[in-house]
């Protein structure tokens, strides 16, 4: 069980120096006027990246298109009110993939 806690110790030194390899040797010759990192500095960019762009929750958010599931479930009736809507908060309209083909044939009749 000790072995663990020695594991991720050893996980976030190795991102936050493979950070700092990156930032030292690929960003700052290609860039005038920014300043070599430390390996501090390094998990400090690290940290913020992850709380910027990620969550501290632990759920995956793998491709979880619920918005796509509802969407299948609607009526053609909640679809037309569901486009209404959009229009007038958006100014544009939804078109889901699946059903750009069908609209344009009911467009048409």
């Amino acid at each position: 069980m000790a072995f663990i806690p020695l594991l991720i110790v050893a996980g976030v030194a190795l991102f936050g120096w493979l950070v700092m390899y990156l930032w030292n040797v690929a960003l700052v010759p290609a860039v005038n006027g920014v300043n070599t990192i430390g390996f501090w500095q390094a998990l400090g960019i690290l940290l913020l990246s992850k709380i910027l762009f990620s969550s501290f929750s632990g759920k995956k958010h793998k491709g979880d298109h619920a918005w796509k599931k509802k969407w299948d479930t609607m009526s053609d009736e909640e679809r037309r009110r569901f486009r209404q809507e959009w229009w007038k908060r958006c100014g544009k309209m939804p078109e889901p993939p699946a059903t750009q083909q069908q609209d344009k044939d009911e467009a048409s009749l």
